[in-house]
């Protein structure tokens, strides 16, 4: 064995599990975040689904995206949108989107197959998620390319990490209904 794959097994061995967020739209999409939980659960430190958390009983958006700041997306490093058909417009995911670049963290949207194509050719996002593919900060993945492996998703969070950080737009007012 060479030096250099004796180095790259050592790395591989203490590597860090990422803690990653999921934002997703509960009611329409959790088959998805199911999966993508079994599929990585090994891979990932912290993967939890926390819509039951969701209610926060509040009508003060300052407060609950405080509270999703600080009781879901404090410690992670990533956040993972999956994208079905009426995730555009969820205003949670939204909070969350911002809360995630309000951290400097990295930010991966991903087409679920439920997400419909326009006649265009085109597909409708969270705006605050398409800013961000649009400014090259976001990456847009398809569900298949990142569960192809756990390397796969680990290297797509490494991207994401390694985003300039002056790609980021964070500069749009908050959702403040569901469409």
């Amino acid at each position: 064995m060479s030096y250099d794959n004796l180095d790259l097994n050592y790395r591989r061995a203490f590597q860090v599990k990422r803690k990653v967020f999921i934002s997703y739209h509960h009611h329409g999409d959790q088959c998805y975040y199911n999966e993508f939980s079994r599929i990585f659960h090994d891979t990932y430190d912290v993967i939890m689904d926390n819509s039951l958390d969701r209610t926060i009983d509040s009508e003060d958006v300052n407060y609950v995206i405080q509270r999703i700041r600080d009781n879901f997306i404090t410690g992670t490093s990533c956040t993972i949108v999956l994208v079905g058909k009426d995730t555009w417009g969820r205003k949670y995911v939204d909070w969350e989107i911002k809360t995630t670049l309000d951290k400097y963290h990295g930010l991966i949207g991903i087409q679920l197959p439920t997400l419909p194509i326009t006649p265009s050719n085109t597909v409708v996002v969270p705006d605050r998620l398409n800013d961000n593919i649009a400014s090259g900060y976001a990456l847009w993945l398809t569900w298949a390319a990142v569960t192809a492996s756990g390397q796969a998703c680990t290297n797509y969070i490494e991207a994401a990490n390694a985003r300039e950080k002056k790609l980021m737009v964070n500069n749009r007012e908050r959702r403040l209904r569901n469409a």
